[in-house]
């Protein structure tokens, strides 16, 4: 098991701390748990407009004692970030090519010996987009993993998990719930998180 932020033994239980206390001086609330014996999951990580969208999710995965990894594009693992970014759970992406990136995540999923929710943003951008990756629901589908519907809401200042929903394979009528449970949320940069 490779080590990261979150399980980093002294370090660990000190951040939740931390992340605790931070986020309730900012005002923000917490909701929702991690279904009972749910070992692993796919997280959907919306809305994501922002940078601070990270720093925040950092803080409530530490504040809701989740162990995840993430997803994010290949750039930020560059020298001299690469290591802290594998340190902070995340698995690099290359979106200039055509990966196996889905199967990789299966096997993930499906050999962890440990807890695993691996957060993924369905937007694959900061940008406005019109168009949700599927992705994600295609690695819980593969994995027999339930879909964790995980938001950052900065217009009520609430985060947390909501419903899991295990993917039936009927991709159209599962996007349609997902996207119902997230139109009532607002991003850091509203203007850019569109449901459609």
């Amino acid at each position: 098991m490779r080590i990261t932020i979150f399980t980093t033994p002294v370090l660990s239980p000190l951040l939740r701390w931390l992340s605790r206390q931070i986020l309730r001086l900012l005002g923000w609330t917490l909701t929702g748990e991690m279904p009972a014996n749910t070992r692993q999951s796919v997280v959907i990580a919306a809305p994501h407009t922002s940078n601070w969208d990270f720093p925040y999710t950092l803080m409530v995965a530490f504040a809701m004692n989740l162990n995840i990894q993430w997803m994010g594009k290949r750039q930020l693992f560059r020298f001299p970030f690469r290591h802290l970014m594998l340190w902070l759970g995340g698995i690099p992406v290359d979106r200039s090519q055509s990966t196996n990136l889905v199967d990789a995540s299966v096997q993930s999923l499906q050999n962890a010996q440990h807890d695993l929710h691996l957060v993924v943003p369905p937007e694959g951008t900061r940008s406005q987009t019109h168009h949700w990756k599927t992705g994600f629901y295609y690695i819980a589908l593969g994995a027999q993993v339930p879909i964790i519907l995980g938001y950052l809401d900065f217009g009520q200042k609430k985060s947390g998990l909501g419903p899991a929903l295990m993917p039936t394979g009927d991709l159209e009528a599962d996007m349609a719930i997902i996207k119902a449970f997230y139109a009532p949320f607002k991003g850091k940069n509203p203007d850019q998180f569109l449901l459609e």
